[in-house]
């Protein structure tokens, strides 16, 4: 029998668990990097597997990380491959308005980015390795990962060795879309989420009296101008084929009516798709800010606060992704994607430092069109849950199969 056979519908028969697990941590859903309540829920969860794991947790965040080595145990796995399977745990902060029975019980916080499901998931896919360990070719890593909505939990997990002993060769990551037909995954080589970095501009003019601007020195139309010349920027100086967005997302200056305010500030975000794209488009809003500023008679100070890279999916492991969503569900329910999303993830710090791939898993809901469905931190934001038994599924079957592809190179 092909080691994968049978994953679907051993998942299917842990969906109830997988869905129950979800809920709860639906229910209490906790943000940033301390998440005790979720840390719990794993870690019980994971008790009846102990003996076939080892399991540790976080010292700066409430991380858990979980090997599971094939047999032979650590002696074994002396120079055999070591593949990572990672989740995210944090929620976000925001109301929920989805009127769901199973709805977030903590005021102005909600799981609207599906970490909840992420981590169901990857729970129901340690059981299926675990019964599959004779079959495992080397190493398996579970990483359960807080603080992946803005706060780096990444990167702490990085830095405390979860790419360590035994060293891994490779990782995967897969992310709920509700804007995906629910059962299909998408995945593309190269890009697949932007890089997200922030700005902001403090245009200095001269106060004065709103009825005597040319006593003054007004920084707000200043302001808007370097709203549009921006824009033009964006389309003059960089590559459409490697794009960039900038987004002015707040303006805010003066106190009243009848005053012109000495400064004015904008503030927004960047994303881009490649290094080089992202660095030149640093340069852009510095050059313009300060031009746009300096033909007014005034200043501008910028500042740029680097946030997640971009996601980058390594061409052979996102073909890996494709060929085992073929085996699963057939070659037509997998998407391969034409470009890539410009949201971002700190998934990126991993995958700087191994090649690996994330994908997609549409959750759409039945009764609504992907198209035009509440999208992830959307506070309507819901789900298909039958479709996490694929999820689960495809997180064993990518294991096994790079796995086997490694040892058989």
């Amino acid at each position: 029998m092909d080691s994968v056979d049978g994953l679907l519908e051993e998942a299917r028969d842990l969906l109830p668990q997988v869905v129950e697990l979800r809920r709860a941590i639906h229910r209490r859903p906790e943000l940033g990097l301390q998440l005790p309540c979720t840390q719990r829920t794993i870690l019980a969860d994971l008790d009846v597997l102990a003996e076939e794991l080892e399991i540790s947790t976080g010292t700066t965040t409430t991380s858990v990380t979980a090997t599971l080595r094939g047999p032979g145990g650590a002696a074994a796995a002396v120079g055999a491959p070591a593949v990572l399977l990672r989740c995210d745990m944090d929620a976000l902060s925001m109301p929920e308005h989805t009127g769901l029975p199973y709805a977030s019980e903590i005021d102005g916080v909600m799981h609207s980015c599906g970490h909840d499901a992420h981590t169901a998931m990857l729970l129901g896919s340690i059981r299926l390795l675990v019964a599959r360990r004779a079959q495992l070719r080397g190493t398996v890593r579970f990483m359960f990962q807080p603080g992946e909505e803005g706060h780096h939990g990444a990167r702490h997990m990085l830095d405390e060795g979860v790419l360590d002993d035994p060293p891994i060769d490779a990782a995967f990551a897969l992310h709920v879309s509700p804007n995906l037909t629910s059962g299909w995954i998408g995945t593309r080589q190269g890009p697949m989420l932007a890089s997200a970095d922030q700005f902001a501009i403090t245009v200095h003019g001269k106060g004065g009296h709103a009825s005597m601007p040319h006593l003054a020195n007004d920084p707000i139309p200043a302001a808007c101008e370097i709203v549009q010349a921006l824009q033009t920027f964006m389309t003059r100086r960089i590559d459409a084929f490697s794009p960039t967005v900038v987004t002015v997302a707040s303006i805010v200056a003066g106190t009243t009516d009848n005053v012109i305010p000495e400064t004015a500030e904008l503030a927004g975000t960047i994303r881009s798709v490649s290094q080089h794209t992202r660095f030149l488009t640093h340069d852009g809003i510095r050059q313009v800010a300060e031009g746009v500023a300096a033909a007014h008679g005034m200043k501008a100070e910028v500042r740029i606060q680097e946030g997640y890279p971009a996601t980058l999916n390594d061409d052979l492991f996102a073909e890996l992704i494709t060929d085992v969503g073929a085996e699963l569900i057939g070659d037509e329910r997998v998407v391969h994607m034409t470009h890539p999303v410009m949201g971002a993830e700190d998934f990126s710090y991993v995958l700087q430092r191994v090649p690996g791939a994330m994908a997609f898993l549409g959750v759409c809901p039945p009764d609504l069109d992907p198209a035009t469905a509440p999208t992830c931190h959307s506070n309507r934001m819901r789900m298909d849950e039958d479709a996490l038994a694929l999820g689960v599924a495809l997180h064993a079957a990518i294991a096994i199969r790079y796995l086997e592809r490694s040892a058989a190179r």
